[in-house]
């Protein structure tokens, strides 16, 4: 009889599988082993150990059929009004700098996912607002949409701007070009900080998306925030938004801090001492640790990362926003 037939976990991204006498010996009372033969302990001891060695989260592949999701939650409070590095007349206001950043992230994911035949749905993209009010979805699509499949945010920008960009003309000096910018999430900025709202809205969905698709690549939520919240404690939310667990591991969650003022942002900390203040050490408690293939991807870029480093960064500019969400939304393996 196949093992999966009668409902035994199935490891298939590792192609574990636990036999009839290896499931059932698990259950077997540990303080009464010395009553059971020697072969029988063995089995026991094998069965934990394999559990312990070869489940390794975060090792599903992503694919059509299998797809994985990016939720961004984005701070609209009026305080993004402010710019990056205030006193610095050439810094754009936070609310610009992260909606440029936010659709060229966009931009970007649908490049990675275009081939021959069309834009492929290997992601379900979805963003809250929160701000004046808590919404979800992106300006060209209904006010309450969910998690929207990449091709369709392909397909349905709000408008296509001509903007120029500066590049190299090839003998040593710097042309502008023309280019065609498609803009899906506007900049927004008023009132106060909902956060907490904005991450039980995050942990509805995440459990809809993971309770639909079991075996995916977990939920990777990603954070923009450059304040406190002002309804309330944020971490017991943020834990639960953490605990939503698929078969290949629990929803991840990012924290980036925007800074208004010139300083050194602090990118993927493994502890909390070098933090300034409260609020950067709830931000870091709020944070999933990396998982492998992002922490190699970080290491790729020159961060110093290690196994505790964690998908936060505090005093973001915009040069290290955009980096983190290169890194934090890169695939683990995509077919």
């Amino acid at each position: 009889m196949a093992a999966e037939s009668i409902g035994y976990p199935q490891f298939t991204h590792v192609g574990i599988y636990f036999t009839l006498v290896g499931r059932l010996v698990c259950y077997l009372p540990t303080e009464n082993l010395s009553l059971y033969p020697k072969m029988i302990k063995l089995k026991y001891i094998f069965s934990l150990l394999t559990v312990e060695m070869f489940f390794l989260p975060y090792q599903a592949e992503i694919s059509r059929a299998n797809p994985s999701c990016f939720l961004l939650l984005i701070d609209q409070s009026g305080s993004m009004e402010d710019p990056f590095g205030k006193g610095d007349p050439t810094q754009p206001r936070k609310a610009d700098g992260v909606a440029d950043v936010v659709n060229r992230l966009l931009q970007n994911m649908i490049i990675r996912c275009a081939k021959t035949e069309g834009v492929r749905d290997y992601y379900y993209i979805g963003a809250i607002g929160y701000g004046g009010q808590v919404r979800r979805g992106f300006g060209a699509g209904p006010a309450e949409q969910d998690l929207v499949p990449i091709s369709k945010i392909s397909s349905s920008p709000i408008r296509v701007e001509d903007r120029t960009r500066k590049t190299a003309d090839g003998a040593g000096g710097i042309v502008e070009e023309k280019i065609k910018f498609p803009i899906w999430f506007d900049p927004v900025a008023n009132s106060g900080t909902p956060m907490c709202e904005a991450l039980s809205l995050a942990e509805e969905m995440c459990q809809r998306w993971t309770t639909a698709h079991p075996s995916s690549f977990p939920p990777t939520v990603i954070n923009i925030t450059d304040g406190e919240a002002t309804d309330g404690d944020p971490l017991p939310i943020a834990e639960k938004v953490k605990s939503i667990a698929a078969e290949d591991g629990s929803t991840l969650l990012f924290n980036v801090h925007l800074s208004s003022v010139k300083s050194t942002p602090i990118e993927f900390p493994d502890n909390e001492e070098t933090l300034p203040d409260k609020f950067a050490r709830l931000l870091f408690a709020m944070s999933s640790t990396l998982p492998d293939h992002i922490r190699n991807a970080a290491q790729q870029e020159g961060y110093k990362i290690t196994e505790n480093s964690r998908g936060f960064v505090f005093n973001a500019d915009m040069v290290s926003l955009i980096r983190f969400l290169e890194i934090g939304t890169r695939p683990s393996q995509l077919r």
